[in-house]
């Protein structure tokens, strides 16, 4: 299992291959929590968020839950942390430039993402 300090630094070398535009407002920053998340709608522990991007009070901001890698990916050595990292990161970053951009439609990640959220229930709700 990675330290919180090597987390961080993967977190920190995958910051540095984004553009500096990706950044605009995202006004407080990328931020890595050290709590595992699962969804107020999962059967159990077998869902778990793995990042967020959180707009309040004006302030948008992306967080990364240490925790909840932990938990899905505890033997992840520092380069397959890296790049499931990545994918979850930039994944995030989507949500933010998609508000950005207004874009809310069928298209987007948001409503992909409830699609999938829909998938799950429904496939528990059949059991």
């Amino acid at each position: 299992m990675l330290t919180l300090t090597e987390y961080k630094q993967i977190v920190s070398e995958l910051l540095d291959e984004l553009p500096a535009e990706f950044f605009r407002e995202l006004s407080g920053g990328v931020i890595v929590s050290e709590a595992s998340v699962v969804p107020d709608y999962a059967e159990g522990n077998d869902l778990f968020i793995m990042g967020h991007y959180k707009i309040y009070s004006g302030i948008r901001q992306i967080i990364l839950y240490k925790g909840s890698f932990d938990r899905v990916y505890p033997n992840a050595d520092a380069e397959k942390a890296k790049n499931l990292l990545r994918g979850v990161l930039r994944h995030e970053f989507r949500h933010h430039l998609e508000y950005l951009g207004g874009i809310h439609d069928a298209g987007s990640l948001e409503a992909e993402d409830e699609r999938k959220k829909q998938a799950y229930i429904a496939g528990h709700n059949q059991q």
